[in-house]
């Protein structure tokens, strides 16, 4: 008697080529004031807003021929009257869930809104091919 052994195996799954960025985005909402404003750190710098300070560790995102997903890990402080600081929020942002991670506080709330590297040039998206041409006459005519 022969014995048959299957073996299953899961399919490799493509992995989509990660981008690590030296800037992370984010928007701060001051609620006071309902100011809403654009705070650009470099990762491992500290940025104050408000009485917060945001310190991005990573900004990863992929290239424009892939499905959006940009990601932080970062760490918020809050600065108290004594002049100390208390962490309120460490973890992951994700731009394309801003409501999933981001920090809600009594008076200013942070998400992110992207990653970049201000050295590289912007990717252009992918060639989609030359631009049909339109005769002039299948172009509308103004009739005002």
């Amino acid at each position: 008697m022969l014995a048959l052994g299957l073996v299953l195996t899961s399919p490799a799954r493509a992995q989509a080529e990660t981008i690590s960025n030296p800037v992370a985005v984010f928007s701060g909402l001051d609620k006071i004031t309902a100011t809403i404003t654009t705070l650009q750190v470099p990762i491992n710098t500290t940025k104050r807003f408000g009485q917060i300070e945001v310190t991005p560790k990573v900004c990863y995102s992929r290239p424009a021929t892939e499905e959006p997903k940009t990601s932080t890990f970062v760490e918020i402080d809050e600065i108290e009257e004594d002049g100390s600081k208390k962490r309120i929020f460490t973890g992951w942002m994700f731009a394309e869930s801003p409501a999933l991670n981001a920090l809600e506080h009594p008076v200013f709330d942070i998400w992110l809104t992207s990653c970049t590297d201000p050295n590289k040039a912007p990717e252009a998206a992918p060639d989609q091919g030359p631009a049909p041409e339109v005769a002039p006459e299948d172009i509308p005519q103004d009739t005002d």
